[in-house]
């Protein structure tokens, strides 16, 4: 049977020592990887904390871009609008002075009766052409019935020549022309049906009509958005 040998003051406290260290040291570790690992984990909830954050603001700022920028285009197109609607009206009064002026010198021409009356002349011969009928009836204003008789001589003459027949032309003495027109002739057929509307209103609207394109070009130049020309 062994003996047990007993450990004196001194090994006793060595191994307690020994202990201590171990225990310590022990701790010390498990220490340092509990805060390694915590380390990582702030680390890494940081880096997903910012990466929310500013995934947030770059929506955030996204949005606002988006709504400044619908916001600029819409202040842009406004501003277009006006300013190609403030073009058009001081191009449509451009054009309605050009017109005006146009209707100021037919009642001058009007008031020159040498002038005017040539031009009566082929107005009447013209609308004859239109109808090609053996009589017709010439309406004008009550103030030109007198000169309409003699440009209806003239114009019978020349539309004789024109078709090789003759054509009777009456001034009609009882109905007349409204006197908001400035003169001209309307020819109506024997039936009363047809009428060629000769008015110098009528011709000033048709020549508007035709001229306008070249007007319009030559006062303002080529449209951009226009892609073809006659």
């Amino acid at each position: 049977m062994a003996t047990r040998t007993s450990l004196s003051d001194d090994q006793v406290n060595n191994e307690l020592n020994k202990m201590k260290l171990f225990i310590t040291k022990e701790a010390e570790e498990k220490s340092k990887e509990v805060r390694v690992k915590a380390d990582e984990e702030y680390e890494i909830e940081k880096a997903n904390s910012v990466r929310s954050e500013t995934s947030a603001i770059d929506a955030v700022y996204e949005q606002k871009f988006k709504k400044a920028s619908l916001a600029q285009q819409i202040t842009k197109s406004t501003i277009a609008n006006k300013t190609r609607l403030k073009v058009l009206s001081e191009k449509s009064d451009v054009l309605g002075d050009i017109f005006e002026t146009a209707q100021a010198e037919l009642k001058k021409l009007k008031e020159n009766k040498e002038q005017y009356l040539p031009v009566l002349e082929g107005l009447i011969e013209e609308g004859s052409l239109s109808l090609l009928e053996k009589s017709v009836t010439v309406r004008v204003l009550k103030s030109d019935v007198e000169i309409a008789k003699g440009a209806s001589i003239k114009a019978a003459e020349k539309f004789k020549e024109a078709t090789k027949f003759d054509i009777e032309i009456t001034v009609d003495e009882e109905n007349f022309l409204d006197e908001k027109q400035i003169g001209g002739v309307v020819i109506i057929n024997p039936t009363g049906k047809i009428e060629v509307r000769n008015t110098l209103e009528a011709r000033l609207e048709l020549l508007q009509e035709e001229s306008l394109p070249a007007i319009r070009l030559a006062l303002f130049g080529p449209t951009a958005s226009r892609k073809f020309f006659d």
